[in-house]
């Protein structure tokens, strides 16, 4: 498989139909953009590669199309260019197959072959289900990942038939699996029979409430940090600033979406990024078009803020702080340029924390970050 492969599954980027033939200024990002339109683009240098996705069928919609992502690009487009260290291209629409297994071919081949070339590849549109082509990327590749979804429900529901509802059981049951751990963002407990979260804990995986989350939303980064991969559902996202999302009034407002989308983009290890439930029929002024434009421009932002990132190795460019915590000793990391912090487990291996776990450890309390990221090693 090669870049030159995959164009057969794209098709490019109609750019008349993106900018309504008005053209783009020098200063918005629709002018800096690398764009797959008469012509395969060089992603050599790409920090970010854009594909869209029409593929609804998962959520009962008989109709694929890529008026979705198109619509999203044509709000992303206009966005002021700030982020010049940051390179984006735009691959294009993945082709929809003849059924929706066809389509997660096509998706799992291309994003496979970008996360190969060691891209951050960012998917939008399409329904939640093609998270599943997003995760089977990896399996391709035989990697074992760390997976975080954003979202008001998790997909458990074995009574429906749509994929939309029921995709995470294959992604936690399937043979082989390539799911080392799971974190569940943004989820609305009226939505969730208390069973299903009990099963989630036994399994080892971690959900957080959306109440608990909107209290201390910098406690996402590090579990965003340490992720691989990381899809979003729009629903996760309040009606008001999304009016796309049919399923629930409550949920994060637009600051906290792109905030949690900011930490995705600073992590060096999350390469595949899926903002997925995208409706345009659905949508009310473009305004989720435009909270999906948003959430794409901070993805930028976290990509130049984690540049300026020093390497683990580099102790120099840290703080470093020894303690003992219920007779365990370790070692806490924190970053002289961003801020972000590091503990040591007992194996001598770094995993993402925050300054809370920092606090809890200085009391002489084991943090629950640490205690769980031990049963998992």
């Amino acid at each position: 498989m090669s870049l030159q492969t995959i164009i057969d599954f794209l098709e490019p980027v109609n750019i008349a139909r993106i900018s309504h033939d008005e053209g783009f200024k020098d200063t918005q990002l629709g002018k800096h953009i690398a764009v797959y339109d008469e012509s395969f683009p060089d992603i050599t240098d790409a920090d970010m590669v854009l594909v869209g996705c029409g593929e609804m069928r998962g959520a009962g919609m008989q109709y694929t199309n890529t008026t979705s992502p198109d619509t999203i690009r044509s709000e992303y487009y206009k966005l002021f260019h700030w982020h010049t260290d940051v390179k984006v291209a735009d691959l294009g629409n993945v082709k929809c197959g003849a059924t929706l297994q066809d389509s997660y071919a096509a998706m799992r081949t291309v994003v496979s072959e970008l996360i190969e070339q060691r891209k951050k590849v960012i998917i939008i549109g399409g329904s939640h289900d093609n998270t599943t082509a997003q995760y089977q990327a990896y399996g391709s590749l035989n990697r074992i990942i760390d997976a975080v979804c954003v979202d008001s429900r998790i997909d458990l529901d074995m009574d429906s038939e749509l994929a939309a509802d029921h995709f995470l059981v294959d992604m936690f049951t399937g043979m082989p699996n390539y799911l080392k751990h799971y974190t569940h963002i943004g989820f609305q407990s009226y939505f969730m029979h208390p069973q299903m979260l009990e099963t989630i804990n036994k399994l080892g995986f971690d959900c957080y409430r959306v109440g608990k989350v909107k209290e201390a939303i910098e406690e996402m980064e590090p579990p965003i940090r340490n992720s691989n991969m990381f899809s979003f559902d729009i629903a996760a996202i309040q009606y008001a600033h999304a009016p796309s999302n049919h399923i629930t009034p409550n949920g994060f407002n637009g600051e906290e979406a792109c905030t949690l989308m900011q930490y995705a983009g600073m992590s060096q290890h999350c390469s595949s990024i899926g903002i997925y439930g995208y409706i345009p029929e659905l949508d009310s002024h473009n305004l989720t078009a435009k909270q999906v434009s948003h959430m794409l421009w901070y993805v930028m932002d976290g990509i130049n803020k984690g540049k300026q990132e020093a390497a683990l190795d580099n102790r120099s460019e840290f703080d470093e702080f020894t303690m003992a915590f219920a007779e365990v000793e370790t070692v806490f990391l924190r970053s002289k340029r961003t801020g972000r912090w590091w503990m040591q487990l007992h194996d001598g291996k770094n995993v993402a924390c925050s300054y809370h776990d920092y606090l809890t450890a200085s009391r002489n309390d084991i943090p629950e970050r640490w205690l769980r990221a031990v049963e998992r090693s």
